[in-house]
């Protein structure tokens, strides 16, 4: 990561009425009309510079949360991606039994996975494999994405078919859909089915402890050289998720066979011991546009490069507020609209549907909250109105591309009228995150930690976007900006 560096710019700033320039999307019924005489407008520039957020890898993946498994090979903006999950299936109750007899057979071990959607090209098959942890997992663990996992054996693969994952599957023990399905080895499912027994205490589905000694977990992985684009997104808590054992005995009141099944499934501690799990998220970010936007720590840099965590972030600086007069904010809005990809590989490679604009306080090295503006109450986020949501804007030149805004009125009033300080800001693509809250004026002291969680912004891994930044020249209409709608006091 680049070193956070400060600029000694001197700036004289003078408000001048001018004609409203473009409509204001956040509370705009709320904002009197610009008339250049009582209601003005001005445009702010802005200063930004990009970052790889060094904090990246020390994202988390819960259990409850979807997991990514696949790999991007073309992103020539961010570079390439690879994900693997790491999980443990574990019989639901122990000591665990199957039928207790010689005429058991093993017909198969399939291990099911909840297809929960994908972010990438759809129409690129990936291969992939399924391997045996020789690692253990903790189930009272949280990793960070940056944690692998030792694998051996090979025990099944497929080419995943991204359209049809969504395909409905009925046979004689279930009716569903959204399953991604990879039949695994003979071998293995003889051994879960005939080797492994809870006829003693020392046999594997005697006890949990036993069961984890004999078998660590899964792997879920892209293969080598493997073809894609996309992260295929898997919910282990889901029902969905499982893994099958099917089995044929002889039943001693029927002279014919009868076939059977049994679920192992991830369990969140509910009953069972609980499992572990993790997901490793690898960038390689050499060859990509963005790469270069790293290396020089002193521009204004014309274009931002926001991903996902693990990813990147961008710091917003704002001088001009520091030489404000006294005016009565009505509305002041951070503008940033998407620069688009000539190669439209942004129509899969999407954005994020929400951004985060913060602050840092360098001494505590935490993340802050916008003062004053981004406001929670009864735990919950003011974010519909404060900004930051995805949405579409028509910009002269471009059409219609994804655009972000920001409400900072409150923010920009209290370096006005209180002499607040003027902050450099931060904009960012949060999936399980935290913030140093503190209320809005005049409760300076309640400080408390908010969490943002996947639910309110981002699925981890998922969404990136090219932005406009403040370094491109002032015709160019998807230039990150700051628009104030105000009255003199």
């Amino acid at each position: 990561m680049r070193k956070l560096f400060s600029i000694a710019i001197a700036i004289s700033f003078l408000i001048s009425a001018c004609t409203k320039i473009e409509s204001t999307t956040i509370g705009s019924g709320l904002i009197p009309p610009v008339d250049g005489v009582t209601t003005l407008d001005t445009t702010l520039d802005v200063f930004t510079n990009n970052y790889i957020d060094p904090l990246g890898d020390a994202t988390k993946v819960y259990k409850t949360d979807d997991h990514v498994i696949g790999v991007i090979n073309n992103d020539p903006l961010f570079g390439e991606t690879r994900a693997t999950a790491f999980f443990e299936l574990k019989p639901t109750t122990y000591p665990f039994s199957l039928p207790n007899t010689p005429t058991i057979t093993a017909d198969s071990a399939v291990l099911i996975l909840s297809y929960k959607g994908v972010f990438g090209d759809p129409q690129i098959p990936q291969n992939w494999e399924v391997r045996e942890l020789t690692e253990s997992l903790r189930g009272d663990t949280i990793f960070n994405v940056n944690k692998s996992f030792a694998t051996g054996n090979l025990l099944g693969s497929k080419s995943i078919n991204i359209p049809g994952l969504k395909d409905s599957v009925n046979y004689g023990f279930e009716n569903a859909s959204n399953q991604i399905r990879i039949k695994l080895s003979q071998s293995f499912a003889d051994r879960l089915i005939k080797q492994y027994d809870s006829t003693t205490t020392t046999g594997a589905y005697a006890k949990d402890s036993l069961f984890r000694e004999n078998f660590k977990g899964f792997a879920v992985m892209p293969a080598t050289r493997s073809p894609g684009n996309a992260l295929i997104r898997i919910n282990l808590s889901d029902t969905n998720t499982k893994l099958a054992l099917f089995y044929k005995f002889q039943n001693t009141t029927a002279a014919k066979k009868d076939t059977a099944v049994s679920y192992f499934r991830f369990s969140n501690g509910s009953g069972i011991p609980v499992s572990g799990n993790a997901n490793y998220i690898a960038r390689d970010r050499n060859n990509s546009q963005m790469n270069a936007y790293f290396i020089n720590t002193v521009r204004n840099d014309s274009l931002v490069f926001i991903q996902t965590a693990p990813g990147t972030f961008a710091t917003v600086k704002i001088p001009g507020l520091r030489g404000l007069p006294n005016i009565l904010v009505h509305r002041a809005e951070l503008l940033a609209f998407q620069a688009p990809d000539v190669s439209k590989l942004d129509l899969v490679l999407t954005p994020p549907r929400y951004l985060l604009l913060s602050s840092y306080d360098s001494t505590k090295k935490v993340q802050t909250n916008l003062p004053n503006d981004f406001v929670v109450s009864g735990g919950t986020p003011n974010i519909s109105t404060s900004g930051g949501f995805m949405m579409e804007k028509e910009v002269s030149g471009y059409g219609i591309v994804k655009a972000y805004n920001f409400d900072v009125s409150r923010y920009v009033q209290g370096i006005v009228s209180r002499k607040d300080s003027s902050l450099t800001l931060r904009l960012s693509a949060p999936s399980n995150d935290s913030l140093q809250y503190t209320p809005p004026y005049p409760q300076p002291n309640a400080v408390s930690t908010f969490y943002i969680t996947p639910t309110v912004a981002n699925n981890t891994g998922e969404g990136r976007v090219r932005l406009g930044g403040g370094g491109m020249t002032k015709q160019n209409q998807l230039r990150m900006r700051l628009r104030i709608v105000y009255s003199k006091i």
